[in-house]
């Protein structure tokens, strides 16, 4: 019997995600994202690309109390998937990375992390299972998806609501909303070096792309240790201190993935980095 495999470059769910990720990215750089336009392109009208992400989404989204019912919603789900034309669909997907490919790096654009990664996967197995494939796999994926359907947190529940909330509010109050989290960004860190703010602000940007956060990360460390080691330090005490940081920066740079205590302990070295050169002048 044959294996599913899994193609993310044909998954409906985490493709929508991706760009989605791309016009954050690009909003929080002051730049136009050519991802709004190519969601746009792709996924406006009633095309059976926008209904099959509107299932990957729903699945997702909903909840039930009881594995009864969330089995008859996923019934349910399949059978609406099967009405698609796959030879349609398949051809709005070519033409959908076919544009994605052409304004970005393809292996680039798809090493973002994802969230619900499993349960996406699942879902697009389920969609292109067929009678020859093996159904050991078919109800491993539908368990994946029982359990995610009937096994969320009220806060869960809580975030998508505020999230859905907010998507209905005019444009006006949805740009009023971020203008006040920016300031409130802005006051919370306003003591922050230049420096600094542009750690936090490639974090953000970079989070979900670990390759390109590490080389970010390690080019900090690297430069944070070369202006600890430029300082003239006469306390001898001291400097056995300042050989110690260097060396946990060093550790910073030897991590498989970079964690947030790790941005904040990059944050404070600048920092002392900027005390010590008052001392030490």
């Amino acid at each position: 019997m044959r294996k599913i495999k899994h193609n993310k470059y044909k998954n409906t769910g985490i493709i929508f995600e991706l760009l989605v990720r791309q016009i954050t990215t690009d909003t929080l750089n002051n730049r136009d994202s050519i991802a709004t336009k190519i969601i746009k392109k792709h996924f406006s009208g009633k095309s059976d690309l926008s209904k099959e992400l509107n299932l990957y989404q729903t699945t997702l989204k909903e909840n039930f109390t009881s594995e009864h019912k969330a089995s008859e919603f996923l019934n349910i789900i399949l059978t609406e998937r099967s009405k698609l034309n796959n030879t349609n669909l398949n051809k709005q997907k070519y033409n959908l990375i076919k544009d994605i490919k052409k304004y970005y790096t393809i292996d680039d654009f798809f090493k973002h992390r994802v969230t619900a990664y499993k349960e996406n996967a699942s879902i697009y197995k389920l969609f292109e299972y067929n009678s020859g494939d093996n159904p050991k796999q078919y109800i491993e994926c539908k368990s994946t998806l029982l359990e995610h359907i009937s096994g969320k947190t009220k806060k869960d529940k809580v975030v998508s609501t505020i999230n859905e909330e907010y998507s209905k509010q005019p444009k006006e109050v949805r740009l009023l909303a971020w203008k006040l989290l920016v300031e409130n960004f802005n006051d919370r860190y306003h003591n922050l070096s230049t420096r600094q703010r542009g750690i936090l602000k490639q974090y953000i940007n970079t989070a979900d792309n670990s390759e390109n956060l590490k080389t970010f990360v390690i080019k900090e460390c690297n430069n944070i240790s070369s202006l600890l080691g430029k300082i003239n330090i006469t306390d001898d005490v001291m400097k056995i201190k300042i050989n110690e940081v260097i060396k946990l920066i060093d550790k910073i740079k030897s991590a498989k993935t970079i964690t947030e205590s790790q941005i904040l302990s990059l944050l404070r070295y600048y920092e002392l980095n900027k005390e010590l050169k008052k001392v030490y002048k």
